[in-house]
Protein backbone atom coordinates (compact mmCIF):
# COMPACT_ATOMS: atom_id res chain seq x y z
CA UNK A 1 0.00 0.00 0.00
CA UNK A 2 1.17 3.47 -0.94
CA UNK A 3 2.34 6.02 1.97
CA UNK A 4 -0.51 8.71 1.06
CA UNK A 5 -3.10 5.44 1.51
CA UNK A 6 -1.94 4.83 4.50
CA UNK A 7 -2.20 8.48 5.77
CA UNK A 8 -5.79 8.21 4.35
CA UNK A 9 -6.50 5.05 6.13
CA UNK A 10 -5.13 6.13 9.26
CA UNK A 11 -7.23 9.70 9.12
CA UNK A 12 -10.05 7.69 8.56
CA UNK A 13 -9.57 5.55 11.47
CA UNK A 14 -8.60 8.25 13.86
CA UNK A 15 -10.77 11.21 12.70
CA UNK A 16 -8.64 13.18 15.49
CA UNK A 17 -5.52 12.99 13.50
CA UNK A 18 -7.21 15.02 10.39
CA UNK A 19 -8.84 17.64 12.82
CA UNK A 20 -4.88 18.48 14.30
CA UNK A 21 -3.25 21.80 13.34
CA UNK A 22 -0.37 23.42 13.66
CA UNK A 23 0.60 24.80 17.01
CA UNK A 24 0.29 28.88 16.96
CA UNK A 25 2.72 30.83 16.27
CA UNK A 26 5.06 32.30 19.41
CA UNK A 27 5.04 36.22 19.85
CA UNK A 28 8.97 35.95 18.62
CA UNK A 29 7.97 33.96 16.02
CA UNK A 30 5.13 36.22 14.95
CA UNK A 31 7.02 39.47 15.59
CA UNK A 32 9.42 37.86 13.35
CA UNK A 33 6.80 37.11 10.50
CA UNK A 34 5.43 40.33 10.34
CA UNK A 35 9.27 41.56 9.69
CA UNK A 36 9.46 39.51 6.27
CA UNK A 37 6.24 41.00 5.41
CA UNK A 38 6.77 44.06 6.04
CA UNK A 39 10.60 43.69 4.29
CA UNK A 40 9.18 42.53 1.27
CA UNK A 41 6.15 45.21 0.86
CA UNK A 42 8.75 47.88 1.49
CA UNK A 43 11.68 46.43 -1.10
CA UNK A 44 8.59 45.69 -3.70
CA UNK A 45 7.32 49.63 -3.30
CA UNK A 46 10.59 51.42 -3.19
CA UNK A 47 11.73 49.27 -6.67
CA UNK A 48 8.12 50.69 -8.27
CA UNK A 49 9.36 54.26 -7.69
CA UNK A 50 9.03 56.32 -10.54
CA UNK A 51 13.13 57.34 -11.32
CA UNK A 52 12.05 60.84 -11.34
CA UNK A 53 10.58 60.36 -8.31
CA UNK A 54 13.53 58.67 -6.85
CA UNK A 55 15.87 61.51 -8.01
CA UNK A 56 13.89 63.92 -6.25
CA UNK A 57 13.64 61.64 -2.91
CA UNK A 58 17.11 61.24 -3.15
CA UNK A 59 18.10 64.81 -3.33
CA UNK A 60 15.45 65.38 -0.45
CA UNK A 61 17.31 63.20 1.82
CA UNK A 62 20.53 64.56 1.01
CA UNK A 63 20.18 68.22 1.59
CA UNK A 64 18.68 67.08 5.02
CA UNK A 65 21.56 64.73 5.93
CA UNK A 66 23.87 67.52 5.37
CA UNK A 67 21.58 70.23 7.20
CA UNK A 68 21.79 67.25 10.47
CA UNK A 69 25.56 67.22 10.10
CA UNK A 70 25.93 70.80 10.27
CA UNK A 71 23.72 71.10 13.05
CA UNK A 72 25.57 68.31 15.07
CA UNK A 73 28.87 68.77 14.07
CA UNK A 74 29.73 65.71 12.49
CA UNK A 75 33.24 65.79 11.32
CA UNK A 76 33.47 61.72 10.87
CA UNK A 77 30.94 59.87 9.13
CA UNK A 78 30.19 56.59 8.40
CA UNK A 79 28.36 56.37 4.71
CA UNK A 80 27.01 53.49 2.49
CA UNK A 81 26.90 52.78 -1.14
CA UNK A 82 23.19 51.76 -1.97
CA UNK A 83 21.91 48.78 -3.21
CA UNK A 84 18.51 47.24 -4.07
CA UNK A 85 17.58 51.21 -4.61
CA UNK A 86 18.50 52.47 -1.45
CA UNK A 87 18.73 56.72 -1.51
CA UNK A 88 21.49 57.81 -3.49
CA UNK A 89 23.35 60.28 -1.53
CA UNK A 90 26.26 60.46 -3.28
CA UNK A 91 26.03 64.60 -4.36
CA UNK A 92 25.94 64.93 -0.48
CA UNK A 93 29.02 62.65 0.01
CA UNK A 94 30.78 65.11 -1.82
CA UNK A 95 29.60 68.16 -0.47
CA UNK A 96 30.59 66.77 2.94
CA UNK A 97 34.20 65.53 2.02
CA UNK A 98 34.25 69.49 0.81
CA UNK A 99 33.42 70.82 3.86
CA UNK A 100 36.34 68.02 5.52
CA UNK A 101 34.04 65.70 6.93
CA UNK A 102 35.87 62.89 6.61
CA UNK A 103 33.91 59.79 5.35
CA UNK A 104 34.18 56.43 5.93
CA UNK A 105 32.14 52.67 4.31
CA UNK A 106 31.25 49.53 5.95
CA UNK A 107 32.47 46.54 5.57
CA UNK A 108 31.56 42.79 6.66
CA UNK A 109 34.48 41.22 8.06
CA UNK A 110 31.93 38.11 9.34
CA UNK A 111 28.49 37.17 9.24
CA UNK A 112 28.01 37.47 13.22
CA UNK A 113 30.09 40.10 13.68
CA UNK A 114 29.98 44.03 13.65
CA UNK A 115 30.86 46.16 10.99
CA UNK A 116 34.39 47.45 10.03
CA UNK A 117 34.74 51.21 8.73
CA UNK A 118 37.36 52.06 6.20
CA UNK A 119 38.27 55.41 5.23
CA UNK A 120 37.01 57.08 2.13
CA UNK A 121 37.02 59.57 -0.16
CA UNK A 122 34.46 60.28 -3.11
CA UNK A 123 36.74 59.01 -6.25
CA UNK A 124 38.86 56.46 -4.06
CA UNK A 125 38.61 52.82 -5.53
CA UNK A 126 36.09 50.17 -4.79
CA UNK A 127 35.88 46.65 -5.19
CA UNK A 128 32.72 44.46 -4.62
CA UNK A 129 32.60 42.03 -0.96
CA UNK A 130 31.46 38.49 -1.44
CA UNK A 131 27.53 40.07 -1.04
CA UNK A 132 28.58 42.30 -3.99
CA UNK A 133 28.21 45.44 -2.42
CA UNK A 134 31.16 48.31 -2.90
CA UNK A 135 33.66 48.82 -0.35
CA UNK A 136 36.85 49.93 0.12
CA UNK A 137 39.76 47.28 -0.80
CA UNK A 138 41.53 45.88 2.09
CA UNK A 139 44.76 47.36 3.59
CA UNK A 140 42.35 50.28 4.12
CA UNK A 141 42.98 52.59 7.04
CA UNK A 142 40.18 50.93 9.76
CA UNK A 143 38.07 54.14 11.52
CA UNK A 144 36.02 54.93 14.16
CA UNK A 145 33.56 57.29 12.90
CA UNK A 146 31.48 59.60 14.72
CA UNK A 147 28.30 59.11 13.31
CA UNK A 148 26.59 56.45 10.94
CA UNK A 149 24.37 56.79 8.51
CA UNK A 150 22.54 53.70 7.76
CA UNK A 151 19.93 53.28 5.13
CA UNK A 152 16.49 51.74 6.41
CA UNK A 153 13.92 50.00 4.43
CA UNK A 154 11.54 51.11 7.37
CA UNK A 155 11.47 52.71 10.98
CA UNK A 156 8.82 52.01 13.72
CA UNK A 157 7.65 54.57 16.40
CA UNK A 158 10.26 53.95 18.40
CA UNK A 159 12.86 54.37 16.50
CA UNK A 160 14.21 51.19 15.72
CA UNK A 161 14.96 50.27 12.27
CA UNK A 162 14.09 47.24 9.58
CA UNK A 163 16.59 46.13 7.32
CA UNK A 164 17.29 43.58 5.29
CA UNK A 165 17.50 40.91 8.08
CA UNK A 166 21.40 40.08 8.84
CA UNK A 167 21.81 42.14 12.21
CA UNK A 168 25.02 43.70 11.01
CA UNK A 169 24.15 47.33 12.24
CA UNK A 170 22.21 46.42 15.43
CA UNK A 171 25.69 44.21 16.50
CA UNK A 172 27.60 47.58 15.34
CA UNK A 173 25.38 49.81 18.16
CA UNK A 174 25.46 47.41 20.48
CA UNK A 175 29.45 48.34 20.63
CA UNK A 176 30.68 50.73 23.90
CA UNK A 177 30.97 53.36 23.41
CA UNK A 178 28.46 53.63 20.22
CA UNK A 179 28.36 56.43 17.68
CA UNK A 180 25.78 58.63 16.65
CA UNK A 181 23.12 56.58 14.48
CA UNK A 182 20.87 58.63 11.75
CA UNK A 183 18.47 56.42 9.37
CA UNK A 184 17.62 57.58 6.42
CA UNK A 185 14.27 56.45 5.46
CA UNK A 186 11.58 56.76 2.37
CA UNK A 187 8.19 58.53 4.45
CA UNK A 188 6.25 55.32 3.39
CA UNK A 189 8.72 53.09 5.32
CA UNK A 190 7.05 54.15 8.51
CA UNK A 191 5.76 51.41 10.00
CA UNK A 192 4.85 49.52 13.01
CA UNK A 193 6.46 46.28 14.33
CA UNK A 194 7.61 45.01 17.57
CA UNK A 195 11.08 45.58 18.58
CA UNK A 196 13.05 42.68 18.96
CA UNK A 197 15.24 41.97 21.56
CA UNK A 198 18.17 42.07 19.38
CA UNK A 199 16.93 46.04 17.79
CA UNK A 200 18.52 49.26 18.82
CA UNK A 201 16.92 52.35 18.36
CA UNK A 202 18.29 55.03 15.82
CA UNK A 203 19.32 58.29 17.30
CA UNK A 204 17.20 60.00 14.37
CA UNK A 205 16.09 59.36 11.50
CA UNK A 206 15.67 61.34 8.06
CA UNK A 207 13.09 61.19 6.11
CA UNK A 208 11.62 62.64 2.26
CA UNK A 209 8.27 63.37 1.70
CA UNK A 210 7.22 60.88 -0.06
Amino acid sequence: MQASSCRLLEQIMNPSIARDTPPPPTEQEAAALHKRRLRAELLARRKALLDEDKIAADAIIGQRVLDWCATYAIHSLAVYQPIRREPDLSAAYNALAARGVHLCLPVVVDKDSALEFRAWRPGDPLEKDGMGTLVPPAGTTVVQPQALLIPCLGVNAAGCRLGYGGGFYDRTLAASPRPLAVGVCHGFGRVEFEAQAHDIALDNVIFDDI
